[in-house]
Parts: structure tokens; sequence; C-alpha cells
């Protein structure tokens, strides 16, 4: 579409008279047989004016196919005006008639040997357009032609036409050498031909991100660089994203890259000035930091992006959410430049919300004077989302600058004061994360708070308060009133209000237990016993098993020390941000979402990663290097770099659940039950029940802490099915089967129907068929053989069918498989090729079997040696999948692949989304590393994989989504 629009602009130029309008305005009906008869006028003029005629109906909609063959015959023309138009026609009207765009084939083989560079240039350019496959076997020799061409013109064009071409039919390009001829063409002497050379080339790798078809060498980058000068500012941003695909050897390279990019800073383009800042941001991760250069290329960075920040909003916005990303890998780069990001009266909110996350990014000691001075105007604006944004803005500076808190509380403390009911409530909440932050610091001001609790309606707003009056609530002399007057409307508080009441009157009772045992007994009934929220029950049981089998091992739990909040708990998970930095100037960049995430499709994604420092100039992948002394031959120790998200997995604690539930004695009570299977010993540290192993290990219980007598069975017997004490609690469920489905129709082996599918049985893999003698006779004397196959699949038996094999008789037959087979690259890489003989016939048939058949059970990896394996295969053999519609949890999720052999090694949540880390060994040898992210309320998952052949990806992410959705 944009081709033709372009083609329309340009012919439109062509005519000097301005009456061109006149074509779009007629009204006159049954003009088809009018203009039929115009188009075979001897006439060349009025030939071009019915040519006119019909390109403006087809622009406003009209069907004109129907003059197909009269346009066509205009195309033998020495005007070059009329033979756009009449191009134009072609390349929207080919598609719907095929066999009649043959007639100008023809007519594009001899343009493209016209004298005219234009000409020939126009003949290729439609003709990579017009998407029949019938045309593009002509199209070989003429393309071959103009690749070579004299005129640079023609060469440019020729250069897109053969990505256009690869994306009609991939393997004609490959044999016709298309793809050598278009690297050579990044040697050409014409900067604007290397550049299209070079986009052609980008783009088809996007569609095989295993090719290696960029082959980037200094020698290549040194003709980039070069054309890059001289390139219309779109064929310089083709050449800088190609740039930031390549990983220099050393930082001298790496610098000398970085000082012929850097004049394209002063761009007038904003896509050439985040391109260039793109490629520069990924080179200096190879600068030392004592590097001179290295300083002056942080100045060089700041006055571009703040010359971003003076176009339209729309470009405002667009260079605000790059620089984000910035700010977080390099604040240092803007400083200096705090005022900038000082948001203006006449912003559009989405500028406003952007520039003041940029402002809490950048706040600091030397800059927080200024920054709580305009947070504190911001506070007393109208638009409220803005306002809610600045008050939560204050708070997250407290978090961030330990100098600036006091200044903080007390600029929230003013801030309650103007009683304005949203901003008092989002004060509330942010102190809750001061106090979290600085424990026995600013107590002071819960009188303030408490006195504001009648005007709390948000849930985040009364969830903060409630936890408050509970962390503190031997402060507060009113604690258990405060909270009791939350209890009445208990039901209609939101899921996040009720968790945390109940939470906060356990730690009341805990603290003065002889004032609430009425409370906490009347909070436990209404989330045990008329709660429907599974999640709200299950902790309302827990604290009750808690409490009734020690309040002493209770309090440990539910009092225990908390960990201080992150300075900042908002920024971009470490690895997601290096490949967002990847992508600066595009639209990843603004969603702040890797392209898999929204690229529609389930083709593997290429992942991109920022190269590792250098440091002093040594190769990156240098090889491991033994001790000096070379006694010890244990594997070197890996020591992940800090912020590494897989570099937590040797800390992470994987052991599994266990499933066996002590025996009760018989004379305990029903009270003393472990609830959690198990769980609970370890939870607390001791014996469960009545033993005094607890009392012994945290002191005897003070009289007043004596348990309301109803706490001994406060549930009466139910809690046995609730809790499933009886099935194994976190065991993996079976391994995935696929449902039988007919391999073998009677209509095409005389009668012998065989479904079937695959399964793996204690190790073993078998081929499961239902034989059905559909046929008039007895069948006998069966036998079956494989072809050979990717993995070697084989019968490891003969087919045993037993005999007589009668008609209407179905027969279930398991035939074990072994892999020891002869080994033959399939595709599809899971195909099988079977024989089937009986006494009538040999049939064949083939069927796919689902590669998770091959998982081993030994294919758990060692924490250390998934970490160094994840590390040592290449990015490039990294794919990303989407797994939509999935409605587990990640545990479900995890054991419902335990059960097909896919093991877990480690999983962590990192602002509420759950990864699991896995391994998986094939029959073959090979290994599979995935990262499973699950998103909580997201039903779409993420898997990415990592592989030594990573072929088998394609093929591993089906099995993923067939055990997860069945």
């Amino acid at each position: 579409m944009q081709e033709w629009a372009n083609q329309l602009c340009e012919t439109r130029q062509f005519g000097s008279k301005m009456t061109d309008s006149k074509y779009f305005t007629t009204t006159k009906k049954g003009e088809i047989f009018e203009l039929k008869a115009e188009l075979n006028s001897d006439k060349k003029e009025k030939k071009k004016e019915a040519v006119k005629k019909v390109i403006a109906s087809m622009t406003v909609g009209k069907d004109v196919s129907a003059l197909f063959p009269d346009v066509v015959n205009c195309m033998q023309t020495d005007n070059l005006e009329l033979k756009k138009l009449v191009y134009l026609y072609l390349m929207n009207y080919a598609k719907s008639q095929p066999d009649m765009a043959i007639m100008a084939v023809n007519t594009f083989v001899k343009d493209c040997e016209d004298p005219n560079p234009l000409i020939r240039a126009l003949a290729v350019r439609t003709m990579g357009c017009i998407r029949v496959d019938k045309i593009t076997e002509y199209l070989c020799e003429p393309l071959r032609k103009c690749l070579k061409d004299e005129d640079p013109y023609v060469r440019k064009t020729a250069a897109v036409c053969v990505a256009k071409l690869h994306d009609i039919n991939a393997q004609l390009v490959e044999d016709q050498g298309f793809l050598d001829t278009l690297k050579d063409l990044i040697s050409d002497s014409n900067p604007m031909v290397v550049a299209n050379a070079v986009a052609a080339l980008s783009e088809i790798a996007e569609s095989h991100p295993n090719s290696n078809l960029l082959d980037l060498n200094p020698q290549t980058i040194n003709k980039l660089l070069t054309a890059l000068n001289e390139c219309t500012e779109w064929g310089q941003i083709f050449i800088l994203d190609c740039l930031a695909n390549y990983t220099p050897r050393d930082d001298r390279e790496s610098q000398s890259i970085c000082e012929r990019v850097t004049p394209r800073l002063s761009h007038a383009n904003s896509a050439v000035v985040l391109s260039a800042v793109k490629v520069l941001m990924k080179f200096m991760e190879m600068l030392p930091k004592d590097l001179d250069y290295y300083g002056t290329l942080l100045k060089k960075l700041a006055p571009p992006l703040v010359t971003l920040l003076s176009a339209e909003p729309e470009l405002q916005y667009v260079a605000l959410r790059n620089i984000n990303l910035i700010v977080q890998r390099r604040p240092e780069i803007l400083k200096h430049e705090m005022k900038v990001f000082f948001v203006k009266y006449n912003d559009p909110i989405y500028v406003k919300l952007e520039k003041l996350d940029i402002m809490i990014r950048l706040a600091s000691q030397a800059n927080i004077a200024q920054v709580l001075a305009e947070l504190k105007e911001y506070a007393t604006e109208v638009d409220v989302d803005f306002v809610r944004k600045a008050v939560r803005a204050i708070g997250r500076c407290a978090i961030k600058v330990e100098q600036s808190a006091e200044r903080c509380v007390s600029t929230l403390l003013d801030l309650i004061q103007t009683k304005v009911n949203y901003v008092v409530q989002e004060a509330i909440v942010v102190i809750k994360d001061i106090f979290r932050k600085y424990p026995n610091k600013y107590e002071s001001v819960i009188a303030t708070l408490c006195e504001n609790l009648d005007s709390l309606d948000e849930p985040e707003a009364r969830a903060a308060m409630i936890w408050i009056v509970g962390e503190y609530a031997e402060r507060i002399d009113n604690a258990d009133e405060l909270l009791e007057s939350f209890l009445e409307g208990f039901h209609d508080e939101s899921t996040q209000v009720q968790l945390q009441l109940l939470t906060a009157i356990v730690k009341l009772f805990l603290k003065k237990p002889t004032e609430t045992q009425e409370l906490v007994q009347q909070v436990l009934s209404l989330a045990t016993q008329d709660s429907d929220n599974p999640d709200l029950r299950d902790r309302g049981y827990i604290y009750w098993r808690l409490l009734s089998t020690d309040p002493v091992a209770a309090k440990e739990v539910v009092l225990a020390e908390k960990p201080l909040i992150s300075e900042e708990t908002d920024l971009i998970e470490p690895t997601l941000l290096e490949e967002l930095i990847c992508h600066i100037g595009t639209l990843a960049s603004v969603y702040h979402k890797p392209p898999s995430a929204f690229v529609e499709g389930s083709r593997g994604v290429q992942h991109k990663r920022l190269p590792g420092s250098g440091g002093s100039g040594e190769s990156v992948d240098s090889p491991d290097t033994t001790s000096a002394a070379g006694v010890s031959e244990a594997p070197p120790a890996v020591i992940p770099s800090q912020g590494d998200l897989l570099g937590d997995l040797l800390n992470l604690d994987l052991t599994p659940p266990t499933t066996t539930i002590p025996a009760p004695s018989s004379g305990m009570q029903m009270g003393a039950v472990d609830l959690l299977g198990g769980g609970l010993d370890s939870l607390l540290g001791g014996d469960l029940g009545g033993s005094p192993a607890i009392g012994a290990a945290f002191g005897a219980p003070p009289a007043a802490a004596a348990v309301p007598a109803s706490f001994s069975a406060p549930v009466g017997g139910g809690l046995d099915d609730l809790f499933d004490l009886g099935g194994g609690v976190g065991m993996p469920l079976g391994a995935y089967s696929p449902p039988k489905t007919i391999w073998l129709p009677a209509t095409k082996a005389k009668g012998l129907e065989i479904s079937g599918t695959f399964a793996r049985r204690a190790g073993v893999i078998q081929m499961e068929m239902t034989l059905t003698n559909k046929a008039m006779s007895v069948m006998a004397d069966f036998a079956i053989q494989f072809n050979r196959n990717s993995f070697g699949l084989a019968p490891a038996g003969p087919l045993q069918v037993l005999a007589p094999f009668t008609p209407n008789q179905s027969i279930e037959v398991a035939l074990p498989l072994s892999t020891v087979g002869p080994v033959m690259k399939m595709d599809p890489l899971s195909n099988l090729q079977v024989a089937v003989k009986n006494n009538i016939d040999v049939f064949y048939f083939s069927c796919q079997y689902p590669i998770s058949m091959l998982f081993l059970e030994d294919g758990k990896m060692e924490r250390q040696v998934f970490l160094a394996t994840w590390k040592d295969i290449p990015n490039d053999n990294e794919s990303q999948f989407q797994i939509k519609d999935c409605h587990l949890s990640s545990d479900t999720a995890s054991n419902k692949l335990q059960g097909s052999n896919i093991f877990t090694i480690a999983k962590r949540t990192v602002d509420g989304q759950d990864m699991l880390y896995q391994s998986m060994k094939l029959t073959n040898g090979i290994w599979v590393l995935a990262e499973l992210r699950v998103q909580t309320g997201n039903l779409m998952y993420m898997v990415s994989l990592k592989c030594r052949a990573p072929e088998v990806s394609q093929c591993v992410f089906q099995s993923y989504e067939a055990i997860l959705k069945n």
C-alpha cells in the first residue's frame, strides 16, 4: 500500500496541470464500457486520460478489474507517466487476475533493459510488488541484471526487490544466489545502495533469526561507517540499526566506532538520533570507565536527548520513554539535567507522568531539595491522577535518598493537613512504605494518620492504614477499637483489605492477648467459615493452626523482623532492561516490553543482549584459564554479576516439599494435626502438637497468653478434605500423552484402521495403537517398520497382534520403542514414517510424536551447571514463544511439566511475575534450558528456550503448550 501511495504521488507530480482532481469527482454510471473504448483508442493522449480515470476509480474503491487486458495493452509506451499509471494498476489487480498478469511479463523483461534507468528501476520494483507465484520465476533474470546495473538508482531498487522476493519465495532467492549478490552490494561505491542492501539483509535476517546473513566483520563495519556520512536519513537509520547488532572485538574498536557514530547525534531527524544513542549505549559497555573518552561520551549524549524534549508532545513522549530506560542503565548521563524534566502547565498528562517518573530516577542528595519543592507544587494541581503520582513520588524520594526522608515525611504531613481526600489516601500509602524502610524512626506521625481514618474509602489506603495499626498496635492505645471498626463491614471490604485486617488482628492478639481474644476469634471465624475467597480462607486456617499449636511459636512467625523494602521497587528487571536498551528507538522501547511480547505469531524471536564490559581490552569471550598452581581440577565456580537474574539461582532453596504426613499420636487432639502436610514443622523449627519441644525452644508462654479453649478444635474435622491430607502436596502429575488420532484410515488400507498416540511410561517410549478390522476378511501376519528419523526411533520388539483378527474387531496394541535406530533429519523434526504389513498388503502412513516423549528422567541439572551452561550457549540460540490462554499457577505448571520430565531448577518472583528455570535432556544427549515466566492474572505465559541445537526449540515449545493446556 505504501509503495502504491508513493507511486501515485510520483505520477501526480508528472502532470503539470492542476486539474487532476476532476478524475475523482465523476459520478457517471456505466462508464466501464466507455473507458474500454478509450483505452483502445489510437490517440496517445486519450489513452493516458482513460488510464488516469481508471486509476482514480480504483483509488476511490471502485472495481475496475474488468479492464485488466485493456490496461495491460497500454504498457507498450514510451511515456513514463502512462507507464507508471499502468504499473500502479498492475500492482493492485495482478493478485486477483494471475493468469492475465502473465501477459505483462514480456514488457517487464523488455523494460528492465531500457536505456532509461528510471524505467529499469520502475520495472523491477513493480515486479517485486506483484505477489504472484507464476510471475516470480520470470523475475529472476531481470533482477540479476538490475543488481549489477551500472546505475546506482537501479541497484538500490533491486536490493529492496530481493527482500520482497524472499518474502514470496525464500527458497528461490537462495537457489538463485541473490543473497550473495546482496552481501556484495554492502561494498558498493554508492552509499544509498549500501543502505538499501543492509535494510534488505536485515529484514531477511529477522524472518530467519538463526541464519548468519549479516556476517559483520571489521572490514564490513568500516564500509558501513563510510557510507553512513553520505546516506539519506532513513539510510542512516538502517545502517545504525545494523551496527547495533555488531559486537566489537575489544574496547579500542568499540571506541573507534563510537567516535564515527557520535556526529549523528546532532542530526535533525529524531529517529537518527535515537538509533545513534542505541549504538553508543551498547558499545559503551565495552569501554573502561576510567578512560577519558568514556567521560567525554557521557557528556555528548546529554544534549541530543534534551533537544528531543522540545519537539511535539507525541515525540516528547517517545523520547521520554527511551530516556527512562537510559537513566535506569546510566543515570550519570542526565544527572545534571533535572530541570529539563520539570513539568510545564500545558504538558499533556502522559508527558507529565513520564517526566515525573524520570525525576524520581534522577533524584539524588544534590538535587533533592529542588525536586521536593517541585513535587509539593504538583500536589496542589487540579489533575487528580497527576496529584496522586506526585504524592507517591515524594514517598519514593524518601525511600531512595535517606538524607531527605525527614523532609519528605514533613511534606507529606503538610499535604495530609490539606484534608483533600485523595491526597490524604495517597500520603498514607507511601508513609506505610517509609515505615518499612526506616523502622522506629517516624512513628510519631501515627497519631496524625489515625485522625484521618474515617475519610479513607480506597482499598489500598485502607489496607495501608490497617497494616500501620497492626504493626504498631503496642503504641496505639485504642488499636483494638480501630480494627474492630473495620471488622463491622468485613464482607463488604476488598480482598486486599480483608487479608490485611486478618493479619493485623492476629498481630494485635499476639501483642495484647488478654484484651483481644474475642476479636481474634471473630476475625478467624469470618475468614474461615463465612468467606468464599480461598486465599483468605487458607490464611485464616494457617493462623488458626499456628495459634492453636503454640502462640509463642506463632509470635516468632507472625511478628518476625521484616526485610527492608528496596530503594527502587519499580526498576525494570536487569536482563529485560539490557534487551530493551538494544531496542532503543523502536516500539519495544515505548511499550517497555520485548518485541516477542506484542508481535503476533509464535515464530522464535531472537534475543538481544548488551556485550560484557571488556575493561582492559581483553577479548570478551576469552576461555577459562586454570589457576597458576594447576592443582584443583574441580569445575570453576560460577560468580554471577550483581543484579544478574540467573545469578540468584545459586542462592535459591528448591528442596521439594515433603509429602509424607506424620501420623498423629493416639492421644493428640484434632487441633494438633499438621494441616500443611509436613510443612509447618519446618516453619516453626520444632515438633508439632503439644510437644514440649516448642516450649523449650521459645520459652514457656506467659499466663496472659492463654489460648481460648475453642481454638483446640476450630473447624470440626473438615480440614482433612480442605488440605487434601491424603494426597501428596507438590507431587508431579502424570506424564502428558496426547489423545489418539487416526493415523491410517480404513479407506486407504483396505479396511485396516489404525489410530494411536505416543506415551512414556516408566522410562519406556510406547507407541499405543488401536487396530480396527473394517474389512470383510480375517487379518494376520502383522509386522511394522520405521523409516530413518530425527531421533533414531525404532521398534524395540515385534508388533504383536493376536490372531485371528476378525472383521469388526478392535485390538489395543502397545509397541515399545528404542532410540538406537538410524538417524536422518526430518521435516518437521518430529515426523515419523511408518510401514505396516499384514496378509493383505503393505500400508504406509506418517505421524508426529510429541518431543516430550524423548525427555529423560535424569534431565535435572545442577544449579551451578545450569547457570554456566545458560551463559555458555550463544544468545543467538535463544528463542522466545508465547503460550496463550493458560490458567495455571506457576506451582501447578511446574508440577505438570515435571510429570513429563521437564524439571524446575529454581523459581523466583520479580514484580509479581514468577520465573521458573527448567532443564530437560533428550534421548540423544541434547540439553534444553528454559525460562518460563508466569504473570499473576495474565493468561499469557512467556517461555524462552536455549539449546545448542536451536532447531529443536519449536518442537519443545509445542510440547510445553500441549502439556500446560491439557
